[in-house]
């Protein structure tokens, strides 16, 4: 008898552990059985059209999906780039808005600038214009901006590219094949030596705008002002049909990685504060939210000024269900959507500050607005350095990094190798001006790409917590300036430039913004506190010629030659 029941009791052990493995291999393959059934019976995932009370009655029980929804794909810029480095190796190296922008707030935007005599349509204005460098004045009716790109200031050409001066050395024969990509293989398609398709264009022709991005990148900029694939790109960044979507690991609010039906990636960052929102007084820079709309206004900043160094960005209306949840494969984002008391699609995902269910990510009702940033070319094809910031903050909510009790550690910074050489100091010089006209106080570390040495630009990554404060100018971002007494004289007279009234940079800004889908980007009181730190900025370089001389802080980057006139940059 007492055997019998020892029997009973380990056969009633192994049926508990069994029925525990299989609800645990059910719950496993729950999203895949769910994505397989929706195809089965033809069923598409909501959208914003559909009522929340539909999605709230089938979240528990059906995850739904296009009928035509492509299969998760493969690592696609490892191979599609494959013939672009001759060496590849690796290297280790943020609530929902309460309403939609209205019709209304975009017609007061385009009010100002038609008071400031800027045309409405903006649409059929190109933003880089080629043709004489003599300066067109700027008339009623006429773009700011395109008068300002006319200006001979952006017009100065970059210096004659070698072989070793250019990322990547493309064999231009070869046709871009989204099948063959999709195949991990290239396909050259008839003769070696055919230059030309039957289309009559060229291979490169043929290559999606991301690719046509990542071969334009040189030693002196991420992108020339005349390229066509940036405005195509950043077409793309908001019509591209997203196909998955992946938690990006590290840092410390939730980005997501975004890949495209053409085969290119965009880093998402979701909208967190509304455009009037400040930073809380309390809060201190390493805990601020990082702002979608900084990152799309920090491109549009930098590309007036003239540096080129911030890869394209754009804002981007996304449907969480559709273009979030269906299509991610990321069990740890997935597990995290629910409903909102208020019937709307809420996540939050992982990560170190507000990844909650405090802090989550709601739509209106399943709708949420972000940036999204181009990616580089991966990392196994060009390698990044990551170097530490000089003026590095130190992150602590009592201690003072050296710079902040040094009045000379410039002096120290300026023996070190690579700012006792080539022009790194002066690049740091642009980044603390683009940081401080952006009130951005997160600038830790920066990158440059290895193959170019130390001779080559900043990238300017990662600007997310700029435009923060509209009342408060921190002047502790412009210390590198105000140490070192160096800067360009490119960069001097382009704000010179931009300090005039028919440049003004806030009325610059303001239309370029137009552009973007999600406009208007910025509130009007941060375009006004751009012109204010833009003063800042000049005056604190006449005090530093007022101190040292004219020549010992403007650095003379102008090459002149027989009539054409380069910077070395």
């Amino acid at each position: 008898m007492k055997m019998i029941l020892v029997r009973k009791f380990r056969v009633l052990i192994l049926m508990v552990f069994l029925i525990a493995c299989t609800m645990h291999i059910m719950i496993d393959l729950l999203p895949k059985l769910e994505k397989r059934a929706a195809r089965t019976e033809g069923k598409t995932g909501c959208s914003c059209a559909h009522p929340p009370s539909e999605e709230a009655q089938g979240w528990g029980k059906q995850r739904t999906k296009g009928g035509s929804e492509p299969g998760w794909p493969n690592k696609h810029t490892l191979r599609i780039l494959q013939d672009f480095s001759s060496d590849p190796s690796s290297n280790l190296t943020s609530h929902s808005r309460e309403k939609l922008l209205g019709t209304s707030e975009k017609a007061e935007a385009f009010k100002r600038l038609e008071q400031n005599g800027i045309s409405r349509d903006l649409g059929h204005k190109p933003l880089i214009q080629d043709g004489s460098l003599d300066a067109q004045p700027v008339g009623k009716g006429r773009s700011k901006l395109a008068a300002l790109f006319e200006q001979p200031l952006y017009k100065i050409a970059t210096p004659e590219l070698a072989e070793e001066d250019v990322l990547f050395n493309v064999n231009s024969d070869i046709r871009f094949n989204p099948k063959a990509a999709e195949n991990q293989d290239w396909q050259n398609e008839g003769n070696e030596d055919e230059e030309f398709l039957p289309t009559a264009e060229t291979a490169v022709d043929s290559y999606p705008n991301w690719l046509k991005f990542h071969i334009g990148i040189n030693r002196y900029e991420l992108y020339s002002r005349h390229n066509p694939a940036i405005e195509a790109l950043l077409q793309d960044l908001v019509s591209q049909k997203i196909t998955s979507v992946a938690m990006k690991s590290g840092g410390t609010q939730l980005k997501l990685i975004m890949t495209f039906q053409n085969y290119g990636q965009a880093l998402f960052k979701p909208m967190k504060q509304t455009r009037e929102q400040e930073t809380p007084p309390d809060f201190f820079y390493f805990s601020d939210y990082e702002r979608h709309n900084a990152e799309i206004a920090a491109f549009h900043l930098d590309r007036i000024l003239d540096f080129r160094r911030v890869p394209p960005v754009a804002g981007r209306l996304v449907n969480m269900t559709r273009e979030i949840r269906d299509v991610t494969r990321d069990k740890k984002l997935w597990r995290t959507f629910f409903i909102s008391p208020a019937n709307n699609i809420c996540f939050y995902g992982e990560c170190s500050y507000y990844c909650s269910t405090e802090h989550a990510l709601c739509g209106k009702p399943d709708q949420i607005e972000g940036s999204l940033a181009a990616f580089l070319p991966d990392l196994s094809l060009a390698k990044r350095k990551t170097w530490r910031n000089p003026w590095r903050r130190s992150y602590h909510k009592r201690k003072k990094a050296e710079w902040e009790v040094d009045p000379d550690y410039c002096e120290e910074v300026k023996q070190t190798p690579p700012y006792d050489s080539g022009t790194r100091i002066l690049d740091i010089m642009d980044m603390t001006i683009f940081d401080f006209l952006m009130g951005n106080m997160d600038r830790h570390h920066y990158e440059t790409f290895e193959k170019f040495g130390n001779e080559t630009f900043i990238i300017h990554l990662d600007n997310g917590r700029g435009f923060g404060k509209y009342s408060h100018d921190e002047l502790s971002i412009l210390v590198p300036l105000n140490q070192c007494c160096r800067i360009r004289k490119s960069t001097y007279l382009r704000l010179q430039l931009l300090a005039k009234e028919e440049y003004k940079l806030s009325h610059l800004m303001e239309e370029s913004l137009l552009k973007d889908k999600v406009a208007p980007i910025l509130y009007q009181l941060h375009l006004e506190a751009m012109d204010r730190r833009l003063r800042i900025v000049l005056n604190a370089v006449s005090d530093c010629i007022e101190k040292d001389g004219y020549v010992n802080v403007v650095e003379n980057d102008f090459d002149t030659d027989v009539n054409t006139i380069t910077t070395k940059r």
